[in-house]
């Protein structure tokens, strides 16, 4: 079928990419992101209204688990749209929940199907590495075709930011990587006529991962999407130029990058956040590095883009600029290769030598932010139990009493740092 989807894709690729979103363990490896799972139903059950008694489309919809979740505040009917083979898993689960009436399963893409009708809200999935890798947003874009003047998207806006970073561990290990090539006697063969190949195939790779705040070099900029309202080209060449002024000095090595989603609900809004300050998710965060590190003194200006253009194999072709006075580096990559650097540790670490005040004093600073946050929290939720943080604290307040190895007894409200008040460690 010559549709919109397969203009745009090479068969190839297609094939490879619903093969592996056909997988029950890669559903459940995307499920099992607390942190994306969790949000989503917020984003929904939150807002309530939007979907009660409505019409919903759900583009990309997988185990259907979105679909559910409309389904839970009272949706009138949501077509689950799904085109690889995980629509007859997402069939059977929906006859296993008994929702056969209102969550209608369709097996094809968005750009082949039609719709007995138009609908309210379109609910999707659709970010990669980067927001745009695999190229789904284009598919969740299509779908507004079917949707009624002034329904609303699911997430409504997407925001990709951008920083200098400086992180020599990094650096040192991705050139590492290629120095199997280097090797002039490998069981008598010499291999490092490809040495140079091979350091050019490691940094065309951007790198996923997670990492401290304490690499940036530079504040961040942001390249916002409306998926209400901008066009589709918008996503066929995305040029994001950038002016920064060191925040310290040292040695540049690449971009750090990561996204946001909002949903703009009637109700509320709610945002999906894969900074590296904020609960870790299956997106990480990505980093393009240059070849060859640039040095910044504080405050030096430090100028260039980060140029995008989208491919036929669901991915983008990036470039990479970055200039220091007279000095400048340039770097092309390949999204849709990316070296998955993750180590599975739950916190990134900072970089050596960041700390420059006495620890126990920003211990203290830090603590003292808590407690005041705790406070806040508590005066804004009229004492109710079930309290909300913000996750850039990561500050817990306890559901149930708490007794410390002291004897002493805590209320349901009491936070870490209120024990550590009451302690005496934090006056």
């Amino acid at each position: 079928m010559n549709s919109e989807f397969n203009s745009r894709t090479e068969e190839g690729s297609a094939k490879q990419y619903f093969q592996f979103y056909g997988s029950l363990f890669q559903q459940q490896n995307m499920m099992q992101d607390y942190t994306r799972t969790a949000t989503y139903q917020r984003a929904i059950h939150e807002n309530y209204l939007d979907f009660r008694d409505k019409v919903i489309l759900d583009v990309g919809a997988g185990s259907g688990i979105l679909s559910f979740f409309a389904a839970q505040v009272g949706a009138k009917r949501v077509y689950a749209v799904e085109a690889s083979s995980m629509a007859d898993s997402c069939k059977s689960l929906v006859s296993a929940n008994g929702l056969n009436d209102v969550i209608k399963v369709i097996t094809g893409k968005i750009e082949e199907i039609e719709l007995p009708e138009s609908v309210d809200v379109i609910i999707s999935e659709p970010m990669g590495y980067m927001l745009v890798n695999e190229r789904m947003l284009e598919s969740y874009l299509f779908a507004r075709k079917f949707l009624k003047e002034g329904g609303r998207m699911f997430p409504t806006q997407a925001n990709l930011q951008i920083a200098l970073f400086s992180d020599e561990q990094v650096y040192l290990e991705q050139t590492a990587r290629s120095s199997f090539w280097t090797q002039e006697s490998f069981h008598g063969i010499n291999l490092s006529s490809l040495k140079s190949a091979a350091l050019e195939e490691v940094f065309r790779q951007p790198i996923v991962d997670t990492w401290h705040i304490g690499i940036l070099m530079s504040t961040c900029i942001s390249w916002n999407f409306n998926f209400e309202n901008d066009e589709a080209k918008r996503l066929q060449r995305i040029e994001i130029p950038f002016e920064f002024n060191a925040l310290r000095t040292g040695y540049i090595h690449g971009l750090a990058t990561w996204f946001d989603v909002g949903f703009m609900g009637q109700t509320k809004t709610v945002y999906l956040s894969t900074a590296p300050t904020e609960p870790l998710t299956h997106w990480y965060q990505v980093r393009l590095l240059i070849k060859n590190p640039l040095f910044v003194t504080i405050g030096q200006l430090v100028t260039g883009k980060l140029l995008m253009l989208a491919n036929d194999k669901q991915s983008y072709d990036l470039d990479l600029e970055i200039e220091v006075g007279d000095k400048r580096q340039q770097n092309e990559l390949d999204l849709k290769m990316p070296h998955f650097r993750y180590n599975g540790q739950p916190v990134s670490q900072p970089p050596p030598g960041n700390s420059t005040e006495n620890p126990l004093e920003q211990l203290n600073q830090h603590l003292a932010i808590a407690v005041a946050t705790a406070q806040q929290q508590q005066l804004n939720n009229n004492g109710n139990n079930n309290l909300n943080f913000s996750p850039a604290y990561s500050t817990c307040l306890y559901t149930n009493s708490l007794t410390n190895s002291g004897g002493k007894d805590y209320s349901a409200t009491t936070t870490s740092a209120d024990i550590l008040v009451q302690n005496g460690t934090l006056n």
